[in-house]
């Protein structure tokens, strides 16, 4: 199978319950336009391949060193790869006896994708279960998106689409939308200035996304937000996103609990080590974070007249582990 070109893909996981109805397989495509700080899945942003190094892999044996062509392996430090040097050929990883080198990306030709994301076709259908693009931001590629998605369509398959909202639109209603069967988006922070900050973008795009795709589609969309501690997760935030959310005509949002498994591949990406909180939000953090959004809601609605109908806190508290205990090499 050919292994070079876009969009490259970073893991398939199948068995999935928490990306959608029913049993998924998930596809998780490379390449982001957001440079979110509390990114938890920070070997997506790239577009390209990544060489991850994991320390507590590591056995010394210094194979890696010995076959690298272009002498970018510096056992001396703690993170071994120079960035500078790597032109990340993914020759060290193959003779890592401790799988502590992971090259990170791979492309799939549509029919190769399709043929194993149908390998599950009955689970799909006993559960009403499908397939579910995320990443990432697999907008990104449209044209080979929307080849996938009149693919999966032609074969009754059940998609999911997950997205950061920031997108051309045109190119999407046309191209991508008509196939969708469910939009998962994530509206993080309602100032513009605070969002560029962390996320190297202003909001202004994806809000506007947001707005069209609840005229046009309203049915399909399901707004989300994730709960980052003293980011996302603040009384002036989430008020803030629920006046966003009801202008725009959402009438549901599901909350993401805080997950902190990024920050382990961040650091074995050879970036800083993120300033983030390193365990998951406790079940009373999770309900006072909920309580609040309700309340700003209620005090909304006494506002104006919202269609708002359901807030849900989705449990993706397992969501990292999960996927590499169950995610199968294809």
């Amino acid at each position: 199978m050919c292994n070079s070109g876009f969009p490259l893909v970073v893991d398939i996981k199948r068995d999935s319950l928490e990306d959608g109805p029913g049993i998924r397989t998930v596809v998780f495509f490379k390449g982001c336009p957001l440079r979110c700080t509390f990114c938890h899945s920070p070997e997506t942003q790239d577009p390209k391949i990544d060489i991850a190094f994991s320390e507590r892999k590591c056995l010394g044996c210094t194979r890696c060193a010995d076959s690298c062509p272009q002498g970018a392996i510096d056992l001396s430090t703690t993170q071994r790869i120079n960035r500078v040097k790597c032109t990340r050929c993914s020759q060290c990883v193959g003779i890592c006896p401790g799988k502590a080198l992971r090259r990170i990306g791979r492309f799939y030709p549509v029919d190769s994708l399709v043929e194993i994301l149908m390998r599950d076709l009955p689970f799909y259908r006993h559960s009403g279960g499908g397939v579910t693009l995320s990443g990432g931001e697999c907008t990104l590629y449209p044209k080979y998106l929307e080849s996938l998605v009149k693919s999966l369509k032609a074969r009754h398959v059940h998609i999911v689409l997950e997205t950061c909202g920031y997108f051309n639109f045109d190119v999407f209603s046309r191209r991508i939308l008509p196939y969708i069967d469910l939009i998962y988006y994530d509206v993080k922070i309602a100032d513009p200035g605070t969002h560029s900050k962390h996320t190297g973008k202003t909001n202004e795009k994806i809000l506007d996304n947001l707005r069209r795709l609840l005229l046009e589609k309203p049915a399909v969309v399901c707004p989300r937000i994730p709960l980052i501690p003293d980011i996302t997760a603040t009384v002036e935030n989430l008020s803030a996103i629920v006046g966003l959310l009801v202008e725009a005509g959402a009438e549901n949002v599901s909350l993401l609990p805080y997950n902190p498994m990024g920050i382990e591949m961040a650091v074995n990406l050879g970036r800083p080590k993120p300033h983030l909180p390193e365990k998951f939000m406790s079940p009373d953090e999770e309900k006072e974070i909920h309580d609040t959004f309700q309340m700003a809601l209620k005090a909304n609605n006494e506002r104006q007249d919202s269609r708002f109908t359901s807030v849900s806190l989705t449990d993706k508290r397992r969501s990292r582990e999960w996927k590499q205990k169950t995610s199968r090499s294809i």
